[in-house]
């Protein structure tokens, strides 16, 4: 059980380094550049503007195939979050990016299918996703995403998983 009179900073701290393993075990997220604003148990991915991720240099647009792995990345990283988090508050997992046994093995994509809604413009992308069902061995999640205005969106997506079984 979490310790009631745990001091705030601790509880921030351990909730960051395990946010920050999680992210930082995987290449790929860190090629990109995505990186998670925390508040609480919510997440906001962001995927900084970068050069790189321009598909299309006469619009520019970024490409398509950055715009489906940015909302995979923010759905399996809020997926994991939401799985882990019990065991992360009452401290029975302490997961560190420079011991691989200790991160908390993926979701596998069963499916995913992606609305693009309009082009990505060269600039910095924001993306939410939330966990629609959430068993022992599948899992659904819908992401957003955004740019300069939340409500207006670029693209967004609905995918299935397959939890990591234990053992």
């Amino acid at each position: 059980m979490a310790d009631r009179n745990e001091p705030l900073a601790a509880i921030k701290s351990r909730r960051n380094t395990t946010l920050n393993a999680l992210v930082a075990g995987v290449p790929y997220i860190r090629w990109l550049g995505i990186q998670f604003d925390r508040r609480g148990d919510e997440l906001t991915a962001i995927l900084p503007f970068d050069e790189k991720l321009i598909g299309n240099p006469m619009l520019p647009a970024i490409h398509g195939g950055v715009t489906a792995a940015f909302l995979e990345v923010a759905a399996i990283v809020e997926l994991t979050w939401s799985a882990i988090w019990q065991d992360m508050e009452e401290g029975r997992i302490a997961p560190d990016a420079a011991v691989p046994d200790s991160l908390p093995r993926l979701p596998k994509t069963i499916d995913f299918t992606v609305d693009y809604l309009r082009s990505g413009l060269p600039r910095d992308a924001y993306a939410r996703a939330r966990v629609v069902r959430s068993g022992r061995r599948y899992a659904s999640v819908h992401v957003e995403a955004w740019q300069d205005q939340r409500t207006r969106l670029f693209a967004q997506a609905t995918g299935h998983f397959l939890m990591p079984q234990n053992g």
